[in-house]
């Protein structure tokens, strides 16, 4: 399990640099984020919870189902949205409230 950033799509706020908790993303020159070495990632997550542009994939492993399947989340007032997509490209939302996710 790894994350992919898209270049393209980051806007270079940092936020996925702040929250890494193994210190693995970097800005690039043109203040981009980048991970240097993708085999390295954790798998916490915390990046992709923190980016607000969907620039962050993270990809699942073989062991729960992966073989090119991958998440992204988008925000919006009160949920976070978790966007699971798997290889055939069938896509399936889970909604998580912002405000009760902490409580259990």
């Amino acid at each position: 399990m790894s994350i992919k950033i898209d270049v393209n799509k980051c806007v270079g706020c940092g936020k996925c640099l702040e929250v890494c908790p193994g210190s693995l993303i970097y800005k690039s020159k043109d203040n981009k984020a980048y991970i240097k070495y993708e085999k390295d990632c954790w798998g916490c997550t915390a990046c992709l919870k923190e980016c607000g542009v969907e620039a962050i994939k993270y990809y699942l492993g073989p062991d729960i189902g992966g073989n090119g399947s991958y998440l992204y989340t988008k925000k919006d007032k009160n949920f976070l949205n978790w966007h699971i997509v798997n290889k055939e490209g069938h896509e399936s939302v889970l909604k998580i409230n912002r405000k009760e996710s902490n409580k259990y």
